[in-house]
């Protein structure tokens, strides 16, 4: 949760024209926090868009922040599938702590909601095979007004250390933009002190942008495993449209710093709450695996519908968001309501990436729309070809040379992903079909790319 005084205008006036994709990007020289954690995106369930800080356990005790919310959703990650499919962490957010320290300083739960104590909780996740994460605020308090760090650095990471806790994020609610540069540096100090791998979420970067200030990423990378650039997330299009934006209109200083073991974190995904369609939220999942994105759900699994369900298990989208190399993607075309989004991943052949290659499409006139581009136009120039598969639709259009024309047809507010692995030798596998929607018709640029 992150909570911001001021609104940050969001550039436009892009050009309307192919971009060949910038696959060095990852190469610019910045040391990564070398804790040997979240080599790729971390994935996991976290408590807060959906349940916020309901800390109403008497009138809603199915829904409040709670021992037995969590343990719940640890179940469900288990045996619905989720861990299996890459989910691992079970994260607390805001609102998990009593108003007051204790007497020795320590932080402490609220008494009446977590009765077991965080170490317990800790323990019940970890038997499961999960990790356990927790939140906290580099400021007087946290955005929900309990106890933060600042005072208490050292003490506050012994403490988690000693609860066995595997990721923690530190906010920057009631704190200064000016001091973070020391203090969150300072509090990943302490946890690399305390001899036990945390991974390090940092919320440095989005407060000191929202207060005019530039931040400082390769001191960022350096400490942090992650962080936030831009607003948190709502439950709403209108939410994902501005994140998505965001990522697009400034890609040029994000995307560099992404890489193992350190990544732009556009917030929660919200696939299977209420804000979203469906189409919307495979447009969710496949962004944010173009965007080497954490994969963090937050959702109630109880009752999350199968298609939602299916959304976020899909192994092969996960497996893009996942690629080892940690390139993240960029926006490659934009006019019109259509975007185009590209991802370089494994495997790769000589000096040739394979690529995932999202289509988007903006556009709320109500019908599909149709847009057609050859490899080649994208960046993807291999001599031997690429393999191209639909990754929701679960379609393998076999080996496209350079000069094939892709077409497809996309729904409004929906998306359509392509992975696209680069081949040594071309050797068309699958004959023209014209019933599919990816097909080989040679023809000069199409008009949308005009």
């Amino acid at each position: 949760m992150t909570h911001f005084r001021t609104v940050m205008g969001i550039p436009c006036g892009l050009r309307s024209t192919v971009l060949l994709v910038c696959a060095c990007a990852w190469l610019v020289g910045v040391c990564a926090l070398e804790n040997g954690l979240a080599r790729t995106p971390p994935m996991g369930w976290l408590a807060w868009e959906r349940f916020r800080c309901n800390t109403d356990c008497k009138n809603d005790p199915d829904n409040c922040i709670s021992d037995r919310l969590f343990r719940t959703m640890a179940d469900l990650v288990v045996s619905e599938g989720y861990a299996a499919a890459g989910y691992q962490y079970i994260n607390v957010d805001d609102c998990w702590l009593d108003r007051q320290r204790a007497y020795s300083g320590h932080l402490q739960p609220d008494p009446e909601r977590f009765p077991f104590g965080m170490k317990d909780l800790s323990a019940y996740i970890h038997s499961k095979g999960l990790k356990f994460g927790i939140y906290e605020d580099y400021g007087n308090f946290t955005c929900a007004g309990y106890p933060g760090v600042l005072g208490s650095l050292e003490l506050d990471a012994f403490t988690f250390a000693e609860w066995d806790v595997d990721y923690v994020k530190l906010d920057g609610c009631y704190s200064h933009p000016r001091e973070m540069d020391r203090g969150y540096p300072e509090f990943g100090y302490h946890l690399n002190r305390t001899g036990r791998q945390m991974v390090y979420s940092c919320s440095w970067p989005v407060y000191q942008i929202y207060a005019g200030m530039q931040p400082n990423f390769s001191a960022i990378i350096h400490h942090c495993n992650l962080w936030r650039n831009f607003d948190d997330i709502q439950d709403s299009w209108a939410s994902l449209e501005s994140i998505i934006d965001y990522y697009g209109n400034n890609q040029d200083n994000i995307v560099p710093n992404a890489g193992p073991g350190h990544w732009n974190d556009p917030d929660m995904l919200i696939i299977g709450n209420f804000g979203l369609s469906y189409e919307q939220s495979k447009t969710q999942m496949a962004l944010w695996a173009i965007l080497a994105a954490p994969l963090l759900m937050s959702v109630d699994l109880r009752t999350i519908r199968p298609e939602y369900k299916a959304i976020l298990q899909n192994r092969k989208i996960i497996a893009v968001d996942q690629d080892p190399m940690g390139i993240q993607g960029r926006r490659i075309y934009k006019h019109k309501g259509i975007e185009i989004w590209a991802r370089p991943i494994t495997p790769l052949y000589q000096n040739y990436f394979s690529y995932a290659i999202a289509f988007l499409n903006r556009r709320t006139d109500g019908t599909p729309s149709d847009v057609a581009v050859t490899l080649a136009e994208m960046g993807l120039v291999a001599p031997g070809g690429y393999r191209i598969q639909d990754l929701y639709e679960d379609v393998d259009y076999g080996v496209l040379s350079p000069q094939t024309k892709i077409k497809v047809k996309v729904n409004p507010s929906g998306v359509v992903i392509l992975r696209a692995d680069v081949q040594p030798i071309y050797r068309q596998t699958t004959p023209f079909n014209p019933y599919r929607s990816v097909f080989a018709v040679p023809t000069r640029v199409p008009n949308t790319f005009k």
